[in-house]
């Protein structure tokens, strides 16, 4: 294996350039654009064309999805790490209460 070969993507994954990163809304607005670009095709490209594009709205809907999904469940871990710290001081500052009225007999 050559040093050049370490550096290429796995793959598993797709290269970089063929997946730009863009947000969703500019996705939105492209994805769009290719629908009215569609509509003057012919009709048998224009039927292939759209079964593509409805798979790729799909693609993007389920990752919207996926991202609400990471972002509440985000949401709710960051709360529930702040109960649990507030457990924790609780419980320390009882325990040292306690410490102290039993060091005092």
């Amino acid at each position: 294996m050559t040093s050049d070969s370490a550096i290429l993507p796995s793959p598993s994954f797709a290269p970089v350039e063929t997946i730009p990163c863009t947000d969703t809304v500019q996705e939105i607005h492209e994805l769009n654009e290719l629908l009215r670009l569609a509509d003057g095709l012919p009709e048998e490209h224009r039927h292939a064309l759209y079964q593509v594009l409805d798979r790729l709205t799909d693609c993007v809907e389920r990752r919207q999805r996926m991202l609400g999904y990471v972002q509440d469940s985000l949401h709710q871990m960051s709360l529930d790490l702040k109960y649990l710290i507030f457990d924790l001081e609780v419980t320390r500052r009882e325990r040292d209460e306690l410490r102290s009225i039993l060091d005092g007999f």
